[in-house]
């Protein structure tokens, strides 16, 4: 690390601090976010390996912890893989409910610093707060502060690097986890990028970086000393210009302070394939009920439906309905889903994956009034209501459609899959 640049982390920091003159971006990326808030409720697992993810054959790790990460775990990994490589793992079933409720919580701090708020996903988001420094002090300050309130609010760690550019905030953070904060200075961005793998740049996957390795370009600065006419003519007229401007750290890109959703989903890979259309529909009543409440709780109503399948030999298709009025009822998901189901033609395929899906969203409270399926002026939705509520006090699973209740001998009760509580 050069002197133009510091990385902070807990306890008292040696020297001058870093030039954070013209650095107004800042990523923020919890440390492992997953594990971090399960570790909350499980504080005997801290400094072991853990490991968030599906239990069954057919599980994909989520997230791990940093002691998991060292056996060379990784997020998308196939749990059974995690497993052998790290057999004294605890392996815990993911929770996204109670992570996107932190996820919520974390959002408000960072709202509360500015309105520049760019969110990646539930756990990293990208911040402007260049229009925060007479009201906070200087971007490093500011940093730091978030950092604190999500230790203090949260009881969770996370990493922030501050540059001025999103590339190079986003490359800072990575470098300092976990529980960092590093700053790039303004005049620092080619000390610190062009020593890194070529790796590190955005748009390089695994056969670019062959390409850049056949032609002797392991490092950044070694990409970025390329003429761009020799780059264009070795990847494309685009990614030769992609990767040419990022080798110098340029990046125009604005924050944008919100992306609104294009669709909300659930899907599920059972650890069996499955032929039997009763627990096939029963699945997508699941399914259903799961999207309802992220959409009710995101504030979205959507109008058009869609099932994806997938089939044992991998073979994946969709099926897709628009309704005449946007819906945020899992009755109504559920219903159109089904039909999707049946209407493909699978009701005694053998599927390996099935997912629902509310596309073309809107603000729910400027939809038109729209009753479910065989719905009475009251119902349904009064019911999906009450269920939210108790859900947001006792925890998702406290109340639930009868067809998803296991029997005390632990099978699933058997109705007829049609949904009814």
């Amino acid at each position: 690390m050069s002197r133009k640049q510091q990385l902070h982390r807990p306890g008292p920091q040696p020297g001058p601090p870093a030039d954070d003159t013209g650095c107004g971006i800042l990523h923020v990326d919890m440390d492992a976010f997953f594990v971090s808030v399960e570790l909350l409720e499980r504080p005997e697992l801290r400094g072991r390996p853990v490991i968030v993810g599906g239990t069954g054959p057919r599980g994909v790790v989520s997230a791990a912890s940093y002691e998991a990460r060292r056996y060379g775990v990784h997020s998308a990994m196939p749990v059974s893989r995690a497993r052998r490589l790290c057999p004294v793992a605890v392996v815990l079933p993911p929770r996204h409910e109670r992570y996107a409720r932190v996820s919520a919580a974390v959002f408000e701090i960072f709202r509360s610093i500015t309105p520049l708020v760019e969110g990646l996903s539930l756990d990293e988001a990208f911040l402007d707060v260049t229009g925060a420094r007479r009201r906070l002090g200087r971007p490093a300050e500011i940093a730091a502060m978030i950092r604190e309130q999500v230790r203090a609010q949260q009881g969770i760690t996370c990493s922030v690097g501050v540059a001025s550019t999103k590339f190079i905030a986003k490359l800072a953070s990575t470098r300092c986890k976990p529980d960092g904060l590093l700053v790039i200075p303004a005049d620092g961005v080619e000390d610190f990028l062009h020593p890194l793998p070529v790796a590190a740049l955005w748009g390089v996957g695994e056969r670019t970086e062959q390409s850049l390795t056949r032609l002797g370009l392991r490092t950044v600065g070694q990409l970025a000393q390329v003429p761009l006419a020799t780059l264009q003519r070795e990847l494309g007229t685009a990614v030769g210009a992609h990767l040419h401007e990022l080798a110098w750290g340029r990046d125009p890109r604005e924050v944008v302070a919100h992306t609104p959703d294009k669709s909300i989903g659930a899907e599920e890979t059972f650890d069996t394939d499955i032929d039997d259309p009763e627990i096939i529909r029963r699945e997508l009543l699941r399914l259903a009920e799961k999207v309802g409440a992220r959409l009710r709780a995101a504030g979205h109503a959507g109008r058009t439906v869609s099932v994806k399948l997938r089939m044992a030999d991998f073979k994946t298709i969709t099926r897709a309905r628009t309704l005449r009025e946007p819906t945020d009822l899992a009755r109504v998901i559920y219903i159109t889903a089904c039909e999707l189901y049946e209407g493909a033609g699978l009701e005694r395929v053998r599927l390996r994956l099935v997912g629902v899906r509310v596309e073309n969203l809107g603000p729910a409270d400027e939809a038109p009034r729209q009753l479910a399926f065989d719905e009475p002026e009251t119902g349904w939705r009064e019911a999906e209501r009450a269920m939210d509520q108790v859900a947001n006090r006792f925890g998702p699973g406290a109340v639930r459609p009868a067809a998803l209740v296991r029997r005390a001998d632990g099978s699933d009760r058997r109705d007829g899959g049609d949904g009814r509580r």
